[in-house]
């Protein structure tokens, strides 16, 4: 195996074994053959076919075994496995029946339905995974709302915040991606079904019946017409996919960040055993974190090359869909592993209350500087009031001591220094905003 999701050695770092193995060979084949079941019941129903052959295609599906290196040569040779599946798959449902394997369609309408079956599968598990991380992060915006901490604006410390309210901004992302996806799943999972050129000529008139009864038996929505060489609902879930996962790398890079040595406000390997170093035992990497970085990082770059698959050549090609095979399911599988990685993460999360507040720099209350400044614009005019602010911040910079000590030094508005030294003073409306968040995600406080 060449592919880091494949690999024993790296799999359980990138992959996931379980969306993985909807989308292995196997799984290919049950669902090519699933479709051709369908397709003969679907037109034995409009007396197209014989029932009792449809019966036998169906039954057959049961117990076929296809060989895969056959299926492997016949890919190489056609650019299509199709060819050598209808053909394994017709030898094993046999007699009479056999002939009316595949009726009227073509390649690529078993292999796009195929792929749409296998997509369900994997949206089910993705939908689960992101529901969880929604109800985590929820969780963990409401019990942090109070936990005060430094927000940092181009990696410099600008003005108090709360963790909870971080939390909310990595959680609003995802539950967006979550109200996309009903609309996007109903365009996704769709059957096709189009015949040699697209035009059904095969069935007479009668493919959009067949068109309708297979949609129906296999429980997906029907087209308007066939979408061979129309990608661009394939291409909408592999953006959908991009989103999740860069939601998802946002968070893992705020959380490398603060898992930092210096800064120290988060542990993501709370209870030890994550993220040694094979010479410094003092380290603890934050392995999960850039895991969630590189898995965003990973499905932008596949999903400029799915884009360029919607680039079709008249009614079919051969080229844009061949490029699907490679990025799309790795995509599934990447988004898929970053989901179940960050439950995880956020399972085992220890926050660091004290270190946050520690690094407000109670010793020198810079950070309170915009909360002077409109402090004193009460008793003054605020141009005066950001002048005096900057005079003190540069004397406390140079020389030391606390910023309030310093404007009192040079003030004598009656200005409430004491709750002014208080950063759990300035924080708007992180309470209100965190409520927001928590009620767009279904979890009011």
């Amino acid at each position: 195996m060449v592919g880091v999701h494949d690999s024993r050695i790296l799999g359980p770092l990138f992959g996931d074994p379980e969306i993985a193995a909807l989308f292995d060979d196997a799984a290919s084949v049950r669902a090519m053959a699933r479709v051709e079941a369908a397709l003969a019941i679907a037109e034995a129903e409009l007396d197209l076919v014989p029932m009792h052959a449809a019966d036998r295609i169906a039954a057959a599906v049961e117990d076929f075994s296809a060989d895969l290196d056959a299926l492997g040569t016949g890919s190489e040779q056609a650019g299509v496995p199709v060819i050598e599946f209808v053909r394994q798959f017709r030898a094993h449902v046999g007699g009479d029946a056999a002939q009316w394997v595949h009726w009227g369609a073509t390649s690529q309408d078993i292999v796009d339905t195929a792929l749409v079956l296998q997509l369900r599968g994997g949206l089910a598990l993705i939908g689960d995974r992101l529901n969880a991380v929604i109800a985590g992060l929820a969780r963990l915006a409401d019990a942090h709302r109070g936990t005060v901490m430094a927000a940092r604006t181009r990696y410099q410390q600008a003005l108090p915040t709360s963790f909870g309210l971080k939390c909310a901004g990595w959680l609003l992302p995802l539950v967006r991606c979550r109200e996309r996806l009903p609309d996007m799943r109903n365009r996704l999972l769709t059957v096709q079904f189009g015949g040699a050129a697209g035009t059904l000529a095969a069935l007479d008139t009668r493919g959009v019946a067949v068109m309708e009864a297979l949609a129906a038996e296999l429980d997906l929505t029907c087209p308007p017409l066939p979408w061979h060489a129309q990608r661009d609902s394939v291409a909408e879930f592999g953006s959908w996919l991009s989103l999740v996962t860069g939601a998802l790398g946002k968070l893992g890079q705020d959380a490398v960040l603060l898992a930092q040595t210096e800064v120290g406000e988060i542990d993501e390997s709370a209870g030890g055993g994550r993220g040694g170093s094979s010479t410094m035992p003092q380290k603890a990497n934050p392995v999960t974190g850039e895991a969630l970085v590189a898995a965003a990082r990973l499905n932008a770059g596949l999903l400029g090359t799915l884009h360029q698959a919607q680039i079709q050549e008249h009614e079919r090609g051969g080229v844009g869909w061949q490029m699907e095979w490679a990025t799309l399911p790795t995509m599934v599988v990447t988004a898929g592993a970053a989901l179940a990685k960050t439950t995880a993460l956020l399972d085992r999360l220890a926050v660091s209350a004290g270190r946050m507040r520690g690094n407000l720099g109670p010793e020198n209350g810079l950070i309170l500087a915009e909360a002077a400044t409109f402090a004193l614009a009460e008793h003054m005019p605020r141009p005066d009031a950001q002048a005096l602010v900057k005079e003190a911040a540069r004397a406390v910079i140079a020389g030391g001591g606390h910023l309030v000590e310093a404007l009192q030094a040079r003030s004598s508005a009656p200005v409430d220094w004491d709750r002014l030294r208080d950063p759990a003073c300035y924080m708007g409306s992180n309470d209100a905003l965190i409520d927001r968040a928590l009620a767009a995600a279904g979890a009011i406080h």
